[in-house]
């Protein structure tokens, strides 16, 4: 992610794999834990965390780097959801 040029686009892609960068999986505020996935009080709700979306609060993070793995991310969401109290 250092070497692309910032601010990223809605449209900005992965050089190397072609992923959306612009989407909720590469943000700094993205929590799966989180009401609506978001760490961002005013961010709409996102069908797909990995597609690119029209977000006003997007800052780039390290959460969607290489090696993270989306389905491990949506699992342990679903279970801090399942346990969580209130």
């Amino acid at each position: 992610m250092a070497d692309l040029p910032l601010p990223l686009g809605r449209r900005a892609e992965c050089p190397a794999c072609g992923a959306d960068l612009h989407c909720c999986r590469m943000c700094a505020a993205r929590d799966p834990g989180a009401g609506r996935g978001c760490r961002e009080p005013n961010a709409e709700a996102v069908r797909d965390p990995e597609r690119a979306n029209f977000c006003d609060w997007f800052r780039p993070g390290a959460a969607g780097e290489a090696g993270t793995d989306g389905a491990a991310d949506a699992a342990r969401a679903a279970l801090e959801a399942l346990f969580r109290k209130g």
